[in-house]
This record gives structure tokens, sequence and C-alpha cells, in this order.
């Protein structure tokens, strides 16, 4: 075809655009001007279009994402409902030469009925253009009204800058005549820094275009699939949103048998997915960046410096760099840290292995290496796991200083699951170390001492080994405690404890700093080993440096079992109130942090259920005792199984059922040395039994010499004493108790009942009455009724007397109706733990108008989850463990 005729001045123009050919003589391809059509299953995307709709108050817009997003179809869509012309132009290879780009972009604007005049030029040479060709394009377009709409789909094939500085040069003297919009996988050579400073661009980047789960889900339905929420999710996470692989996954699926378990499941590296990415990604990259990428897809994570590392080359920034700019699935993380697509990566893994097998555990290795000298451990324990060189992946744990997080819930499950996969063959100290901690942390004693003897013999004879001897020596005594206290064996606890005290200056700061929990676990420990063999104060000392210990959510673990700990030291000194509280705010402290709650605060809810019992609302002890065992109780502890054995023998006596105590008084342990305060509550609970059975002088000789001389047992003894008939033995056994102040109200409590009991007996009703008014006066304000309820027959005739009834109305015996008669005796509320929030009172009124959960979440618009969150708060604030009691139990507070 012969180009027009009408030659003008300016050499690289022809004349006036109306030829049928591009500056080469080929004929234009009329495809590139079409706007592509939307299939079947498209689904309209509301929140983009209305977006791209506000970009026709600027000149230049920009729908930048990677390949596959849904760009080239978003805009499509949104044009067709534009009540303007819309020009469109697919750009190819040809367009780095400029006089082809303007050739096509001038025939795109007549195919699309918006030719500009005639005195606009085409171009004749396929190179270059003029800046008069330019000038007379911008000028034909300035004041054209509504502007003319100019779609340039594929933009990222434009590398030259000189097409971009023309096309920019334009677009900035059309003014308002002309709405650019660029449909590009890169961020393409414009100046778009200004655009952005002057408000003149409008953005729609890959972050916008990742779907979400909603339109994923109605995406899903537009190919006749349905999941639910939760998995439709999952599905999202997975791809990202990303548009080109949600479909795909749906046309699998449509071919699959079970579609629903092919898109929870689905290998992306046997699927549309990877064929996809591959020809789109992969294949259109240069080998050295294939190799790249192939090599970097065994991380989660990476910088150029790593990436470096295992590519042997230099130049992995730029390259990074790059492929992020070209959205080619390397995402941006900051600070100069990359990642790839998940499905990308998936196939890149599978890719690697075909083509360098044996490859991928170098890599893991060479990566565990680099980030170990970064300090950035649980990415160092992945890799070496992934490596399977598992003497370097415990030694970097244990060196860490962090085998402590095996014990305190944040990272134990992910700990024992990496390590479960550790073979026998790996022998060195850090592995058994790491073995010796997970047998602990499941109570397998036999396992863990032996694996603990083999860390400590490796240890005496590895001193010049590579790795941290100190962090070892130190992590050793710490599970050396740990065992000691397990076996119930105070003095060797001590000599760990002493050890190490000795190792931790050998350690350096900041790991000590870093890693609090192990202080504060060690200190537990030992604190729990004192408090079984008795050495109460010195358990105090190290229980309530524990519960002081700095460090937030990373010793929350300790602390709570140190709070439980020192409330059954105040249980075992009488103070129901002190012990209630610590018990209380070692069940709280979890929540503080928004932590599940874990079997180590059993103890705290064993001490609650002990309280209970002397307050005799039997009910609720047996809930928290059943809620202790729901939650896992770890009764090879010695000490947690005492407590268990004295809430548990207290609740059975003050049932009547002599037999279940007796059972429930003696666990079967198997400790180093016996606990004395341990062996005497076995004792005290058999004696009492016997008194019941007849058997009095039985039970008064079980209870002269107990091995622990606390008060509590004390007072218990000389009960029994006097109900043997030696009243003056009880009396001796009371008399000989220090006067210190240590002793709470539970123990003078039953200590004056006692002395009123002998007095009573002795003729001297004013005394008894005296010292009967004496406890009912310190019991109330604790609520304990256990003591005058076990007391006897001989204590009634005294509490519904006219001096000692004002004392007992309204807790202990029924309070006086107002016309004289008696009414039932409310029971006592407890305290409430804390103040209920504004949702929990919310909640809580639902609850008193009989709704159900569901009910309740849809009227606050709230998850049932949520609700469900809410309601065992309020629960524990109330001390209250059903629904029914919430509400009884508020409207006695008066919160309702």
């Amino acid at each position: 075809m012969v180009v027009s005729a009408v030659i003008t001045g300016d050499r690289n123009t022809v004349g006036p655009a109306t030829g049928r050919v591009d500056p080469l003589g080929d004929p234009f391809l009329r495809t590139r001007f079409a706007i592509p059509s939307r299939p079947a299953t498209f689904l309209p995307r509301g929140r983009l279009t209305r977006h791209l709709a506000e970009g026709l108050r600027t000149p230049l817009t920009m729908v930048n994402g990677s390949a596959g997003a849904g760009k080239t179809l978003l805009v499509a869509d949104w044009t067709a409902s534009l009540d303007r012309p819309v020009t469109w132009l697919t750009v190819e290879a040809e367009a780095q030469r400029p006089g082809m780009f303007w050739a096509y972009f001038l025939q795109a604007l007549s195919a699309s009925g918006t030719p500009l005049s005639d005195r606009v030029r085409r171009p004749a040479d396929p190179g270059r253009v003029s800046r008069t060709m330019l000038s007379e394009i911008a000028e034909d377009l300035v004041g054209r009204d509504p502007a003319p709409v100019v779609v340039l789909d594929e933009f990222d094939r434009v590398s030259a800058s000189e097409v971009a500085e023309q096309l920019e040069f334009v677009l900035q003297h059309a003014g308002s005549g002309l709405r650019l919009v660029l449909v590009t996988r890169n961020e393409p050579m414009f100046s778009l820094h200004r655009y952005r400073a002057a408000g003149t661009l409008t953005e729609i980047r890959d972050a916008e275009l990742a779907m979400t789960p909603e339109e994923a889900a109605a995406l899903l339905e537009l190919h006749g699939l349905s999941l639910p929420a939760d998995a439709v999710r999952a599905l999202v996470d997975r791809t990202r949103g990303w548009a080109a692989g949600l479909r795909l996954c749906a046309l699998a699926a449509q071919q699959s048998p079970e579609p629903d378990l092919y898109l929870k499941e689905f290998e992306a590296d046997h699927s549309a997915v990877a064929d996809f990415l591959l020809a789109e990604v992969l294949r259109r990259q240069p080998p050295a960046t294939q190799d790249l990428l192939l090599r970097a897809s065994v991380l989660d994570r990476f910088c150029p410096d790593l990436v470096d590392g295992l590519t042997h080359r230099t130049d992995a920034g730029p390259i990074l760099a790059e492929l992020h700019r070209d959205n080619a699935f390397v995402e941006q993380l900051g600070q100069g840290w990359y990642r790839l697509h998940p499905l990308f990566g998936e196939i890149l893994q599978t890719h690697l292995r075909v083509r360098h097998p044996g490859l991928e555990p170098d890599l893991h290795r060479s990566a565990a290496q680099w980030l170990r000298r970064r300090g950035t451990l649980p990415e160092v324990l992945a890799h070496g796991a992934a490596a399977a060189d598992w003497d370097f992946t415990a030694a970097a744990l244990v060196d860490d200083l962090a085998i402590g997080q095996f014990f305190t819930g944040l990272r134990s499950a992910e700990l024992n699951e990496l390590f479960s996969r550790m073979g026998p063959e790996a022998t060195g100290p850090a592995t058994e170390l790491v073995r010796a901690a997970r047998d602990l942390a499941h109570s397998d004693l036999d396992q863990g001492v032996a694996h603990l003897q083999h860390a400590e013999a490796r240890l005496a004879g590895e001193e010049g080994e590579e790795g941290d001897p100190a962090a070892a020596r130190l992590s050793c005594a710490f599970l050396e405690t740990l065992a000691a206290r397990l076996t119930g064996s105070p003095a060797r606890a001590e000599q760990a404890a002493e050890t190490a005290d000795g190792v931790r200056p050998e350690v350096p700061a900041h790991l000590l700093a870093k890693h609090p929990e192990l202080s504060a676990l060690l200190l537990t420990h030992l604190g729990s080993a004192r408090l079984w063999a008795g050495h109460y104060e010195d358990a105090r000392a190290a229980l309530s440096e524990a519960a002081d210990c700095p460090g937030g959510v990373l010793t929350v673990g300790p602390r709570e079992e140190s709070l439980g700990h020192l409330a059954l030291l105040d249980y075992l000194d009488g103070w129901p109130g002190r012990a209630e509280h610590k018990a209380l705010a070692a069940l709280t402290e979890r929540e503080r942090f928004s932590l599940p709650q874990p079997s180590g605060c059993g103890i705290a809810r064993l001490v609650l259920a002990a309280v209970a019992v002397d307050r005799h609302e039997l009910g609720r002890a047996q809930a928290l005792l059943d809620e202790a065992g729901e939650q896992g109780l770890d009764t090879q502890d010695p000490v947690e199984a005492a407590g268990r054995a004295i809430a548990t023998a207290r609740l059975h006596l003050a049932r009547g059922d002599a037999c279940a105590a007796m059972e429930s008084a003696a666990p079967a342990l198997s400790t180093a040395v016996a606990s004395p305060w341990a062996d005497s509550l076995g004792r005290l609970v058999t004696s009492t039994v016997q008194l019941a059975e007849g058997r009095s002088e039985t039970a008064a000789e079980g209870v002269r010499h107990l091995p622990d001389g606390r008060p509590a047992w004390a007072v218990e003894a000389a009960r029994i004493q006097l109900a043997a008939g030696r009243a003056d033995e009880a009396i001796d056994l009371l008399d000989s108790l220090a006067a210190d102040g240590r002793s709470g109200p539970a123990v003078t409590v039953r200590a004056a009942l006692v002395r009123a009991r002998a007095a009573h007996g002795a003729g001297d009703s004013e005394t008894a009455r005296r010292l009967v008014a004496q406890a009912l006066v310190l019991a109330r304000s604790e609520r304990l009724r256990r003591p005058f309820l076990d007391a006897g027959r001989w204590i009634r005739p005294l509490l519904v007397g006219a001096p000692l009834r004002p004392l007992a109305a309204g807790w202990l015996l029924p309070a006086p109706a107002p016309g004289g008669g008696p009414v039932a005796a409310p029971r006592p509320a407890p305290l409430v733990v804390e103040e209920l929030s504004e949702r929990e009172h919310d909640v809580l009124r639902r609850l008193a108008q009989m709704m159900s959960t569901q009910e309740i979440a849809a009227d606050l618009y709230l998850s049932v989850n949520t609700v469900k969150t809410h309601l065992k708060s309020l629960y524990r604030k109330l001390g209250v463990n059903r629904r029914s009691e919430a509400v009884r139990r508020a409207r006695e507070l008066r919160l309702l």
C-alpha cells in the first residue's frame, strides 16, 4: 500500500492520519484496538470501578499489578459504563520504537471514533517522531469535552524512556482534553512523584487489586462452587487474593469429583496455576534471575545479602528491586526484606528439586547459618530443621538460652512439633538437652532425667567444643531444677539453683535480658521444691521474686504458677481471702495478654476450691475441681497433687463421704522425700474418718506427733484430741502455738471453737459463748461457715441464742424476717475479681433476658465466638460457672 503522498516539511511525518498501514507498511492490527470482552464468570468489582471513576478527575490513572491480577478486565468493565469516547490500545513489543507507538496511538483514536484533525500527521519513520507532531497532537486534544479516555494496556512492554517522555509531554500539554489510563505490571517511566505531589494521579496497585474474601466467595459462586467462610479465607490467604489464581483454582475444581476438597488441598505445583506462573513470570526472566528465584524459594523472607549468600553472587539487590517493580510476585516487606507470593514459592520449590536435586538441604543449611549470625532464632530453627541438621539446630536453641520456651506456652507447641522430627542419630549435648526439655515438659520423668544425665556427661567431656558452654550449663541447671521439683528432691533443686547462680555471670547479659522466662521459671521450680519440703519462708521468697519478674508476656507462665503457689501458702497459713486474691490474680494473668489458659494455672483453681469448701460453697468447689481436671492438671507435680488432695478430701468430708476422703488424701506419688504438710494432711483426714467411725483413741494417737508443726494442722489435731476426750492435750496443743500473727482467720477461728468446746464441756458457758462470739466476728469477713458446721451439735444452741444470733444472722444463720419469722439465708456473694467491662455488662443484661448465645451475638453485632469469650470472662469475674448463676450473682451484687 502506498503511503499518503502529502509530504510536509517534516520528513518524519506523512499526510493526514487516515492511512491503514503502520510506518513499516504493514496493516494495523485491529485486535489491538478492541476492548477485551468479559467472560461469563467475570466478577464486577464495584469498589474498584468506583475508584476508577474518581480517576476521571485526574489526567493520569495507573492500574499497576502483577500478571493475572485482573487489571485488564477491571478497566474494560469500567469503560463499558462510561458516557464518553474510550480509546483502547494494547501495547506490543514494537512500542520500543517511537514512530510505531505513535502511529498505533493515532490509529487507536481514529478507530474509537475520536480522530484528530487533518493537520496531525502520522509518523513516517518507525524509529522516531518529531516534537512538532507531538505538539500538534497535544494542541488538537486541548479543550475537548468530554475528554477522550485513552487506555494503554500492557504498558509495561514500553521500556524505552523516550516513548514515556513523549507520552508525558502530550499528557501535560493536552490539559483537560485527555484522560490517560496506564495498565501495567511495573512502574512506568513517568515522573509519578510530581503527579502524586500535585494530586493529579489516581492509582490502583496490587494490594487493592487483591480479591477480598467476599469477592472470592462471589467468584467461586459464579463457577458453581460454594465454600464455608473460613475455607474461603484460607484460600484467599494462600493465593493472596490473586484473581487469576482464584479463577484457575475454580476452573480446576469444577473438573474435580470433590471440588471443596480440591480447593482446600490443591497442590500448586501440579495445577494450571503452576503453568500460568511459569509461563508468565519465571520463563520471562533471564536464566540468572530464574536461578536466583529458585534458590530464594526455600526462604520465607529474604534480603539481598541473604540471597547473595545462597547464589554466591553480589547482584541480588538490584535484581530483587526490579522484580518487585515489575510485580513479578516478589513482595516487599520493608527494611530491605522481600518474600515470594506463596503459590509462586511452592511452584519454585518443586522446580528447584527437579533442576537441582539434593540442593535444597544445602540451601536451608546456608540460610540457617547466615540467619544465626543475625540472631533471628525462629527462622534459624526452621531452616536448620529443614536441613535435618539437628546438632546445629539444637545448639542454636540452647546457645540462644531459649530452652525455657518449651515451658512458657507461647512457642512450646511449635518447638515440640519442630523437634519431634529429630532422629536418634543426633547425640550432641544440645540435642540431649532439647530431648530432656521435651520429655520434662510432658512430665515424662524417666526419659527426661535420662536425657538430662546424658547431656551433663557430654557437657563435662566437651568443654572445648563449638558453641556456648555457659548457656548450655545454665540450661542444664534450669532443667535439673525442674526435674528436682517434679521428683520431690529439694536438696537437688537447691544444688541446681546454686549451679545456675555460679554460671549466670558467664552468660552474655543480652541473652539473659532477652530470655527473662528462664530465670523466672527456675525460681518457680525452686520455690515449688522448697514448698514441698516445708521450707515455707524460703519458698515464699523464691516464689515472690518469680511473681514479680518483669518480661511481660514472656514470663506470664511462671508468674501465674508462682501466684498459684503463693496462694497455696496463704491457704496453709489460714488466710483464705489472701489465698483467693492471689489465685484469682493467677487466673487473670494470661487474660491480660489475651492468651489461652493452660494447665499451669490448675493449682490456683485447687486453692479456690479449698477456699470454697471452707465457705461451704460445695457446688462451686466441685466445679472448680472439675475445671482443674479439664485443664489437664499435671498430677506428676507433687505440690499440685497435694493441693488436689487437700481440696478433694475436704470436699468429701464436708459431704460426709469418709471413704472417698481417705482415698483422696493420699495421692500415689513417688518422691525422693516426703512432704511434711502433705503427710500431716493425710494423717488428719485419716484420724477424722476414724473419729467418725467411733475409733476415737486410734484417731487421737494418729495425730499426736505430726511431721509438720504448722498452726493449721496443730489446731486440727487439737480438735480431734478434744473430740476423743483428751481435753488437756487439746488445750496444750493450742497453748503451744506461737502468737506471731502469721496465722490467719481460718486458723484462729478453728482454734477459738476448739477452746469454746472445751469450755462448754467443762461447764463454763460464759467463756464458751465469748469464744464463739470471737470466732463469729473473725469468720464473718472471710465468710467461713465450714468451721461452725464441723464443730458439732453443741454449738447450735449458742448460735441461735439471743447474745450470738445477730452475729450469725444473714450469713451463717437465716436472717430474721420483718415479721419476726426466719427467712432463708442468702448465699454469700464473692467479691468481683475486677470490674465488668461495658461489653460484658451488655452481654450480662441479655443473659438476664434469657437470650441464647446466638441471639446475643446478633443483637450486639458480634460473632458467636466473641460472645463466648465475654461469657467466659464475666463468669470468672462473678465466680460462677453457669448462666443462671451469673444472673443470680449479678442481682445479688446489684449489677442488674
